[in-house]
């Protein structure tokens, strides 16, 4: 790597691109985007149109491509992009890009697909949901078709702060002069779709929570939320009803084993505790011995949930002794092969001179 790679503060300033919220400066925005249109040697669009969300967008998406509006992004974003990847590899290496990839965008990429991957999904079911599998013939047929128009108009999309992962390893190269239009829009906007004659494009969200592994979460409201009404509710990452969250507070074991949805039952029993759950539910230990105590928590339509009870030998400041719950795989048969799989060795390997 060159010593004009500053891959460090090339990801923390896209890491917090892509983590805003708020209305974009439309003005500056809408200057940017002529400003791909004509650095792709492309007439720049009548028309640049605002929406406060994917949603809306994709929708006006939709509508155009029925009347027959043609996509430009091949040439607006994919081959600038092609273009300064193939620069940054030719100037590198295959080891050097793959090293500049590990220390940008590969830390960016996780989170931001996923993210952008909930958004297409959640998109694709607002705007073409899927037929009942009992409907008749047609009606499924209809469905997959809807499906499949939306699908492409999804494909038309540049993601915007959502690029970047590929947008800091540009940086950090000091490739970024060259996309410098579409750095400048993934800087204000959400995702955005070039046409021919019209640019459209969607605000950033309104609100975005996420837990410090970076998936969607929140208890008590949308995770994501945009201007128009358009959100998304989850949990550490996992999908959830609008509706679901509002009656964590109320559950009781009687509840979370009548819940059908084996998804929804285990965000239910990581919120309510699986120690609670434990002592409440009349649970029975499996074992025990001196490493500490195997629960088994048997689940309708679901894997069993094992977990071991481990009390630490270390005293806290105040001379009590913390537990702790540590769940390991259901085949598990001893507490103590409970525990030795925490520290990835056999039960037999498992001999520690001290537990702590």
């Amino acid at each position: 790597m060159t010593q004009t790679l500053q891959p460090e503060a090339a990801t923390a300033r896209w890491r917090s691109a892509a983590a805003a919220t708020g209305p974009a400066d439309r003005a500056a925005a809408g200057q940017a985007v002529r400003a791909a249109y004509r650095a792709a040697g492309l007439p720049e669009p009548d028309r640049v149109l605002w929406y406060d969300s994917p949603l809306a967008a994709a929708r006006a998406a939709l509508a155009l491509r029925a009347e027959g509006a043609q996509s430009v992004r091949e040439a607006v974003r994919t081959a600038p992009w092609e273009q300064a990847r193939a620069r940054v590899h030719g100037r590198l290496g295959a080891p050097g890009w793959a090293e500049l990839w590990a220390l940008t965008g590969g830390e960016l990429w996780t989170q931001t697909q996923a993210l952008a991957g909930r958004v297409r999904g959640a998109v694709l079911d607002a705007l073409a949901p899927e037929a009942d599998p009992d409907a008749d013939t047609a009606v499924r047929d209809a469905a997959r078709a809807a499906r499949s128009d939306v699908r492409l108009a999804l494909l038309d999309a540049v993601l915007g702060q959502q690029d970047a992962p590929w947008l800091a390893a540009f940086d950090a190269a000091g490739e970024l002069d060259t996309l410098a239009p579409l750095a400048a829009v993934a800087g204000q906007t959400g995702w955005w779709w070039p046409y021919e004659q019209v640019a459209l494009v969607a605000e950033r969200p309104t609100v975005l929570h996420r837990d410090e592994a970076g998936r969607l979460d929140r208890a008590d409201g949308p995770a994501l939320a945009f201007a128009d009404g358009f959100e998304l509710h989850a949990w550490r990452g996992m999908p959830v009803p609008a509706d679901f969250l509002g009656g964590l507070g109320g559950l009781t074991p009687e509840r979370i084993r009548d819940e059908e949805n084996a998804e929804l039952r285990r965000v239910m029993l990581e919120h309510y505790g699986y120690d609670r759950y434990l002592a409440e539910s009349g649970a029975e230990p499996l074992h025990r011995d001196e490493t500490g105590v195997l629960w088994r928590i048997v689940l309708p339509d679901d894997e069993p949930v094992v977990m071991v009870e481990v009390v630490n030998s270390t005293a806290e400041p105040d001379g009590s002794f913390r537990t702790y719950w540590l769940r390991v795989p259901p085949s598990t048969r001893t507490a103590r092969a409970g525990v030795a799989w925490t520290f990835g060795v056999t039960e037999e390997e498992y001999r520690p001179q001290r537990e702590t």
